[in-house]
């Protein structure tokens, strides 16, 4: 369980410092994508530029040019003025990946798919199995498997002879037990 909750923090930290990175970035741009991708062609634009050879002069002219374009798109002075927000953003996100990891963890596993896992088993093994393949092929435990098992042959689902259960066919269509 310490393993789970050390990544499921990891997981949270790495999301949350995400976050507020994006909502540094659109800060610093002050939600101006439009500017952002205009800049980003200058950009192409210059490296093109310098890629043909041009003369020293055209060159340093497109350089100034891409300089002032940043300075019109980017603003870190708003960035900065808006951190707080930008790491309450990340801390929100932090805090909503913890609580959905943590509310999976407490409702533990759901009954549905252990016996679908069960099943596709079952299927995958020409209809017959027994606990011993169930606990060595699905990551089901001893505990699990015991009482998956028990739920589909209360079910009707599942048939037993001795150590061996197997998958119990109905006609399309038939109703079940």
């Amino acid at each position: 369980m310490r393993n789970v909750n050390v990544i499921r923090a990891i997981l949270a930290a790495v999301a949350g410092i995400s976050a507020a990175l994006i909502a540094y970035s659109v800060a610093y741009v002050r939600g101006d994508v439009g500017g952002v991708m205009h800049y980003l062609r200058a950009r192409g634009a210059l490296r093109r530029l310098e890629a043909s050879g041009a003369p020293a002069d055209a060159l340093q002219a497109a350089r100034q040019a891409l300089r002032d374009l940043g300075q019109q798109v980017g603003d870190p002075g708003a960035a900065a003025q808006w951190w707080p927000a930008e790491v309450l953003v990340g801390l929100l996100v932090a805090a909503l990946i913890w609580a959905v990891f943590t509310r999976q963890l407490r409702t533990g596993p759901r009954p549905d798919i252990q016996e679908r896992m069960a099943l596709r088993l079952a299927h995958r093994l020409g209809g017959r199995f027994t606990l011993g393949d169930l606990e060595r092929i699905s990551p089901l435990s001893a505990e699990q498997a015991r009482a998956v098992t028990a739920r589909l042959l209360e079910q009707g689902r599942l048939s037993r002879s001795g150590d061996t259960y197997e998958l119990v066919t109905r006609p399309a269509g038939a109703p079940t037990p």
